[in-house]
């Protein structure tokens, strides 16, 4: 049970938690002690998944911002790789993503900043074969297709069970599509298993009687990472810092609204409630500072692409932090 001191401290992390980001991207900016200059307009973009899609069901940020002149603007990507080419090229300035995007992202030049993220949530993404399918384990998956999003967090989670069975990355056909057309191709037996994430992966499981391979759970920590454009977060921190407290607060009142949450989501993802109700309840919630131990982990994940030639360059995660996080982490 949550106790008075218990959310006391939740909410003094966050004062900190906040108060540290806002100084950090301050600093980074060279900004001066003076009045705000807020934009017009703060485009978000977001997926049928995670806390950012229930943000945008409540309308908490639309309250919290009307009064500063701030219009919401949301956009809707069908995976956090198409998310992030939106930020690269200008179209949003904030989003939410898994563990891989950010990473193929900035080898691609994008310059983004990371602001925070979610715990762990491992049993939210698998690897799934059809009811019927002859696969039953990861040594079975040895030459067969499996399609996933390219660059999504779902790219980790395939080369970490693989690599688990003691299989390369080259002993599968890797075919890349993004969720819809992988479940299309996944439906008419195209290819012979399919790594995603919720709600996609909920959906496969009630609609399709998809059986899960194998999930994340002790293989990948399968983080939620919400990022900016650098230029947005240094030149107006004031609204990165509103849009984390809101989060934190949505975060705190998911967690004890697990039915309210799932009426909430269906709507926006174009689900049942039982199929939304699965997939929320692997969420992870308590929206937490970027740490060096979270930065170090990407790294991890970024050299591992690298080494597979997945990214054509090795990159370094701490350039994409904020200052005060970036020197911490070095």
């Amino acid at each position: 049970m949550t106790t008075f001191s218990d959310r006391r401290g939740a909410l003094a992390r966050l004062a900190t938690f906040t108060a540290a980001l806002t100084a950090s991207l301050l600093v980074t900016a060279g900004a001066r002690a003076q009045a705000p200059a807020y934009p017009a307009e703060l485009r978000l973009g977001f997926q049928k998944y995670g806390t950012l899609t229930l943000l945008k069901a409540k309308g908490d940020l639309e309250k919290r911002l009307s009064p500063l002149g701030i219009a919401v603007k949301w956009t809707e990507f069908p995976a956090g790789p198409q998310l992030l080419e939106g930020l690269n090229v200008g179209s949003i300035d904030f989003g939410t993503v898994g563990e891989a995007p950010p990473i193929f992202a900035q080898a691609a030049g994008a310059d983004l900043v990371y602001v925070a993220n979610q715990p762990p949530a491992p049993a939210a993404e698998a690897l799934v074969v059809p009811k019927d399918s002859p696969v039953r384990t990861l040594a079975d998956l040895k030459g067969r297709k499996i399609a996933l999003n390219k660059g999504s967090n779902v790219h980790y989670l395939l080369v970490k069970l693989l690599e688990k069975q003691g299989l390369n990355y080259t002993d599968v056909q890797t075919v890349f599509l993004p969720p819809a057309d992988a479940r299309a191709a996944f439906e008419r037996g195209a290819v012979d298993a399919w790594v995603i994430w919720d709600p996609f992966l909920a959906a496969a499981q009630r609609q399709l009687g998809a059986r899960v391979i194998a999930d994340g759970q002790g293989v990948v920590a399968n983080h939620q990472f919400y990022l900016a454009a650098r230029g947005y977060a240094e030149k107006h921190p004031q609204v990165v810092q509103a849009i984390v407290e809101e989060l934190s607060r949505l975060d705190r009142w998911a967690e004890r609204n697990p039915a309210v949450v799932a009426a909430l989501l269906g709507p926006q993802i174009g689900l049942d409630a039982t199929t939304t109700e699965i997939a929320a309840g692997r969420f992870a919630y308590g929206i937490q500072p970027i740490t060096p131990a979270i930065a170090a982990e990407q790294q991890k994940i970024a050299d591992t692409f690298h080494a597979l030639r997945l990214i054509p360059k090795p990159i370094r995660i701490a350039d994409a932090l904020p200052g005060a996080v970036r020197t911490a982490a070095k």
